[in-house]
């Protein structure tokens, strides 16, 4: 039982702050706006750049979740002691918590469409890359071709 303790404690000093994970949201969505030429070189640091951005996103994913459900269980107890009293429908509870939670509910979406949107930027790198070698293999075929024409 302790080792289970320790090793959740171990992972929680590992989540990310909640204002670190808002700062490096903006300094990854920068560089996802940014385009690249096709040119392979370009298209390989940048397919190494995202590939490394995947994970982190998802790790940032997982962290906000964490940070709003943190916040939503500390909402839920407070709106539920403030309007015990006027005996609010569910529904408007929710939308409370919800509206409560506008912040967390926002960065949690964020690094969603970061994690999304590399996602799609490495696919496209992997489709360049591929047609690179695709036309690579193409153009040393008519090469072979056309020097053998030439001998005899």
């Amino acid at each position: 039982m302790v080792v289970a303790v320790r090793k959740f404690t171990t992972m929680l000093d590992q989540i990310t702050p909640f204002d670190a994970l808002m700062r490096e949201a903006n300094e990854m969505q920068k560089y996802l706006d940014e385009t690249t030429s096709e040119q392979i070189n370009d298209v390989l640091e940048r397919g190494e750049m995202l590939a490394g951005m995947l994970s982190r996103s998802g790790k940032m994913v997982a962290d906000a979740e964490y940070h709003r459900d943190n916040f939503q269980k500390s909402e839920i107890v407070g709106i539920l002691k403030d309007t015990v009293k006027l005996s609010l429908p569910a529904l408007v509870m929710k939308q409370l918590v919800e509206s409560a939670c506008k912040d967390y509910n926002y960065l949690c979406k964020r690094c969603e469409r970061i994690n999304r949107t590399a996602v799609h930027q490495l696919d496209w790198c992997r489709t360049v890359i591929s047609n690179a070698k695709s036309e690579r293999e193409a153009s040393k075929g008519f090469n072979n071709q056309h020097s053998k024409q030439q001998i005899f």
